[in-house]
């Protein structure tokens, strides 16, 4: 059997090939022999994420055609791949992409520390930010002051509570999205909502189609639930989908699954158009595939003229739920200690979710739904999101400003929204600036965490977390782990300044 999940064309590996040719290099840099820069360009592409791990590549033959070379110089250049561990091949065959062995996933800068244990570290791993005050208060209030009737029953709703079902319905009918409560269940948060989605169709071994980088969290449950991840590139820049690679995935890896995030994607921030939704949706109907559509950022557009711009959402293209599986969540948009989320699909897809479940969580907190609920009801939610997008627009920008000055050989583009910047470190080792951060008290989480099997080695990701002068300590920050990746030296404190020695 193949090891291969996906292929790589000739004509497409070549356009890849240029495209990196085409950034600017430094001056009087000497040019490496043919075979050598060949090699050196797919390796730099499976770090990069931008040709998955475990795809084939073309035959000898068809890339020296694309390329316009010999075939000795392409027989040289994968030769030089499976030296280093990046292609393995077999007769018969043919040849994929791999990742040197003994390279673990980096285990630093993502998973959230107890304020407590935090001291003088500046924490950029976890993509949350304080609730929006005085609207959590509120909405406990509020549910306190409607919890007595449901305090009389079992207190068990494995489908959510009706009153907060119909609410969420409502707010998709709202949208141009006509939906019934019997199209929507509760869950506890957003991964309580993926996980569940993946136990139902995607057993061990299945296939799941992911974003390539994608969200972190996500990629880990899908790994334990014993998913095969087929990684797909995402677009050059904030562009969206690389429709081509999309459509070639889900013809010829067939996933039962398909996990994206359309909507200030996680890391990346892009924003994808509503061309290429309705074109994905195509796509993965045709397939037969199940697309998983997370838009737990969908309303965290943070550039005002955003305000009533955004595309329509993925579901939009298939109403009824039978392709499109929809997640939602407050735990972004409101607060990460709000674990409310919901799932939108069609009413058998959700009766069968709500069955499963018995052998589960059973259900989601009552309290916590009746705030949500009194947050729709009452306008409280629209002034908490619009004081979040404020508290991360003002972040943002400081981080940008701060970034730019300190560190200006790193490079990203700014998203529209979201939470996350994701950054290509000048060169340097994602996992080392994890490492060396921790040292000089910032922590921020390397790339690789974003990837399947060890790609964007050379990225980190920011998060809208801090600002002010504490995001203007985290770049200073940031910049003295650069430092101490690239000379290996010790760290100082002088004039309240850190240096690296």
């Amino acid at each position: 059997m193949a090891q291969w999940t996906s292929a790589v064309g000739a004509a497409q590996l070549a356009r890849l090939l240029k495209s990196q040719q085409d950034r600017p290099t430094g001056a009087g840099s000497r040019r490496p022999p043919a075979y050598r820069a060949l090699a050196d360009g797919v390796r730099l592409l499976v770090l990069e994420g931008r040709v998955p791990v475990a795809a084939r590549l073309p035959a000898e033959r068809e890339l020296a055609l694309a390329l316009s070379v010999s075939r000795t110089t392409v027989a040289a250049a994968y030769e030089a791949l499976r030296s280093e561990g990046f292609l393995e091949s077999r007769r018969g065959a043919g040849s994929w992409t791999a990742v040197p062995a003994g390279n673990p996933l980096p285990a630093r800068g993502l998973e959230p520390l107890p304020p407590e244990a935090l001291g003088s570290m500046i924490d950029l791993g976890c993509a949350a930010l304080p609730a929006p005050e005085p609207w959590l208060t509120r909405a406990v209030q509020g549910a306190l002051e409607e919890l007595p009737p449901y305090a009389h029953t079992h207190g068990d709703y494995p489908a959510g509570l009706p009153a907060l079902r119909a609410m969420i319905a409502e707010r998709y009918t709202t949208r141009g999205i006509p939906t019934m409560p019997e199209q929507i269940m509760v869950t506890t948060g957003a991964m309580g909502a993926i996980d569940a989605i993946c136990h139902l169709f995607a057993g061990r071994g299945e296939r799941i189609a992911v974003e390539s980088p994608s969200y972190a969290n996500i990629l880990q449950l899908m790994r334990e639930a014993g998913a095969r991840l087929v990684p797909v590139a995402m677009a050059e820049g904030l562009t969206g989908w690389d429709m081509e690679r999309w459509r070639q995935v889900l013809r010829d890896a067939a996933p039962r699954i398909a996990y994206v995030v359309a909507d200030f994607h996680n890391p990346t921030g892009a924003l994808v158009g509503e061309d290429q939704r309705r074109r994905l949706v195509e796509a993965a109907r045709s397939a037969g595939t199940v697309l998983v559509a997370d838009e737990t950022m969908s309303e965290l557009w943070l550039d005002e003229d955003m305000a009533g711009a955004m595309p329509p959402p993925v579901c939009a293209f298939d109403p009824a739920g039978s392709t499109v599986i929809t997640v939602g969540s407050a735990s972004k948009a409101f607060w990460a200690g709000m674990r409310i989320g919901w799932v939108r699909a069609a009413p058998d897809v959700i009766r069968s979710l709500v069955a499963a479940r018995a052998y589960a969580d059973l259900g989601t907190p009552v309290l916590e739904q009746l705030a949500v609920h009194w947050l729709f009801s009452t306008g409280g939610w629209a002034q908490a999101v619009e004081l979040r997008r404020e508290q991360a627009r003002e972040n943002r920008d400081a981080l940008v400003t701060a970034v730019r000055r300190e560190l200006p050989e790193w490079e990203f583009e700014v998203p529209q929204g979201g939470l996350t910047l994701w950054v290509r470190a000048g060169g340097l080792s994602g996992s080392r600036l994890a490492e060396a951060g921790e040292r000089v008290g910032v922590r921020v989480p390397s790339g690789p965490r974003f990837g399947v099997d060890g790609a964007f080695e050379g990225y980190v990701r920011l998060p809208f977390t801090v600002g002010g002068a504490v995001a203007e300590e985290a770049a200073v920050r940031l910049a003295a782990a650069a430092r101490l990746v690239e000379s290996g030296g010790t760290v100082g404190v002088e004039a309240g300044r850190m240096f690296v020695a």
